[in-house]
């Protein structure tokens, strides 16, 4: 158990419409991990997931929920839960889904990797990840897509999309999340980038991403349009910036 040198942790379970799913994963990470503290962050889901999350917290003292009034996206709801969790003085702040994509019983690779690192990332595409049950097609996007952004962005990062991650809280409030502007899912790209850039350490640990096997996916074409919009623009600034650095040592 790694706790008691990480300090506190807290993972951030964003959720919409996550009735089927939400009792059952909370289940396994309390298991799996019994002194991590669990946060579901709701954006008002009509579903009853809300309603769901307060009876869990009521009865477990490690899960708490912070309700949303609108649904903003998961960029959104991320940064209010871990706005929450800064404030409450968490040492460690995770993010995982509420789907099972996530495994709650290997989380402890991704905070035994902390004890090195100020970003540990759950990845899919390091040797030894893998994912289960996705067509051909969405399996080359996702591949296409972080291949796009390690080229544009010049990071190393294999799966810089991924959203089972644990973060050190220095990391969190080093890389200024008050600036983050980004909703969807592009927002773990950019916090990626942002730990990249701010010179930090970033770790990845092979995982077993499942696809989801109830409730319906969140990614959307209007999602992935404003992922690829927003990485286009950072990798033109960040190009312009290399080209600047070098004609002011010429």
């Amino acid at each position: 158990m790694t706790q008691g040198t990480l300090g506190r942790v807290v993972m951030v379970i964003p959720t919409f419409n996550e009735s089927a799913n939400l009792e059952w994963i909370v289940g396994r990470l309390r298991e799996a991990q019994p002194e991590v503290h669990l946060m579901v962050v709701d954006d008002n889901s009509p579903d009853g997931t809300g309603d769901i999350a307060d009876r869990l917290a009521a009865a477990d003292d490690h899960v708490q929920v912070v309700h949303r009034t609108e649904k903003a996206g998961l960029g959104a709801a991320y940064l209010h839960g871990f706005a929450v969790a800064l404030e409450q003085g968490f040492d460690v702040i995770g993010e995982m889904d509420a789907d099972g994509s996530h495994q709650p019983e290997q989380l402890h690779r991704l905070l035994d990797r902390l004890e090195t690192a100020d970003l540990v990332i759950g990845s899919r595409y390091v040797p030894g990840g893998s994912v289960v049950n996705w067509p051909f097609s969405r399996l080359a996007l996702s591949r296409g897509g972080n291949l796009y952004v390690r080229l544009l962005l010049g990071i190393k990062v294999k799966d810089a999309t991924a959203g089972f991650r644990v973060f050190r809280r220095a990391t969190l409030e080093k890389i200024d999340l008050a600036s983050v502007q980004s909703a969807g899912y592009v927002f773990q790209t950019d916090l990626a980038y942002r730990t990249v850039r701010a010179g930090l350490r970033v770790a990845e640990v092979p995982i077993e991403f499942i696809e989801r096997e109830r409730g319906e996916s969140k990614m959307s074409g209007q999602v992935a349009s404003e992922s690829l919009k927003r990485i286009t623009a950072w990798g033109l600034t960040e190009r312009a910036e290399q080209v600047r650095r070098r004609l002011g040592r010429s």
